[in-house]
């Protein structure tokens, strides 16, 4: 009996008519359990889901309205409040918002191309958005500290169920590759997926810092944020994981406005500045296999201004070639996997490691700097790629001063 498929109907965007499919194929089917109690909660945790997959009213009500985007600004100036309210007025706000967007990324699941949205591995992540709007939706009103309390440990365990969405949508679309007719489709779902992750884990994240003492941070706002501590933190990153690939890593110079301090979010420089970083490093002792022991420089300039700030990470790595620049920030085009030269490079890409609530393995999956370009752009600045062919590349991360005198990004 466990093994039976079920028949369920799953319904897709209009263009698409209803099909009915067995769960099986969907990597669904039910797993045989020794204990008949394990095998009940199981099925219980299966039906709720296919319910869900039926019957999505609520999901399609709360898809409908629109998400109430906040600008930096207004997280570090609503302050903290002695009493505490600050930290309940947060929750109330987050228990009405994370809804509201987790149905428009369930709406977007739908929407994928039927073949590409019954890939198990999407589906899983389409599952886990599905369970964390039932499990949000059903939270009672948040009306005391103690429910603040309960719903600020919901939001943590959320975030822990959820940190491995990025590499788990990165394998699933290679693994449904060949299916994918339409490029744009797959780019534009993945640039609002990824981008509308990184507002909810800003969002949750500032809500969860709130409850902290730190005198250097309003939530996730760092008040006085030195880009050059940021990127050396990063660098040391990167550099152990160049040295742990290649047995060394290039030196890193940091110029330009070293000692700048202004109110800014880390949290998207931790994501961003790794993946570039990594790629500068590996350009480089990529280009110079025979001399891994003396390797050119990688430079970063940090430029900083009135409206914004740009970060140039400049390499001598040969540069991109010619017929592969234009796909750089494409998704799922990795030129880890285009190295012949040695079998060591295909490696270094494959072998990041989860390094804190920010970046899981998307190495190796292309993921890297379209991703970057997607963050970038969201938090209304950019990631820009100048190459000379046989010299190196230079990348220009631009963003945005959150109290500047341009307007500022919502998160």
């Amino acid at each position: 009996f466990p093994d039976t498929p079920v028949l369920v109907s799953l319904h897709f965007p209009q263009h698409l008519s209803t099909c009915v499919v067995p769960f099986s194929c969907c990597g669904l089917r039910f797993r045989s359990t020794s204990s008949m109690q394990g095998y009940t909660e199981l099925a219980r945790e299966r039906s709720k889901t296919v319910t869900s997959f039926y019957n999505q009213s609520a999901i399609d009500t709360s898809a409908e309205k629109a998400s109430v985007r906040l600008t930096p600004a207004t997280l570090l100036y609503a302050g903290k409040s002695p009493d505490g309210h600050h930290i309940l007025s947060s929750a109330k706000y987050l228990h009405k918002e994370l809804p509201v967007r987790i149905a428009h990324r369930i709406k977007g699941f739908r929407n994928l191309p039927f073949i590409i949205g019954c890939n198990p591995t999407i589906l899983q992540v389409h599952e886990l958005y599905i369970r964390a709007y039932h499990v949000l939706s059903d939270f009672p009103p948040i009306t005391d500290q103690e429910l603040e309390t309960r719903f600020s440990k919901l939001v943590q365990q959320l975030l822990d169920d959820h940190k491995d969405v990025v590499t788990m949508l990165a394998e699933g679309f290679r693994e449904c590759r060949k299916h994918i007719q339409d490029e744009t489709i797959i780019r534009n779902f993945l640039d609002t997926t990824l981008c509308s992750r990184l507002g909810i884990r800003m969002l949750a994240t500032h809500h969860l810092a709130l409850h902290e003492d730190n005198p250097d941070f309003v939530g996730i706002i760092c008040r006085r944020l030195s880009p050059k501590k940021i990127i050396e933190k990063w660098v040391d990153f990167a550099r152990r994981l160049c040295e742990h690939q290649y047995g060394n890593s290039p030196r890193v110079r940091i110029n330009g406005h070293v000692a700048a301090r202004f109110p800014f979010i880390p949290l998207p420089l931790d994501y961003i500045l790794p993946e570039l970083l990594k790629n500068a490093m590996r350009a480089t002792m990529e280009s110079h296999l025979d001399t891994p022991y003396n390797v050119p420089d990688v430079v970063v300039t940090i430029a900083n201004n009135d409206t914004d700030f740009v970060i140039r990470i400049s390499d001598r790595g040969g540069g991109i070639p010619h017929n592969i620049i234009d796909k750089v920030m494409d998704y799922h085009f990795s030129t880890a996997e285009e190295s012949a030269q040695d079998p060591r490079m295909s490696n270094l890409l494959n072998n990041i490691t989860n390094s804190g609530p920010q970046s899981g393995p998307m190495h190796g999956f292309g993921f890297g700097l379209p991703t970057s370009r997607a963050y970038a752009e969201y938090l209304g600045g950019s990631v820009s790629i100048q190459s000379m062919q046989g010299i190196g590349t230079d990348v220009y991360l631009r963003l945005r001063h959150i109290d500047g005198k341009g307007e500022s990004f919502r998160v």
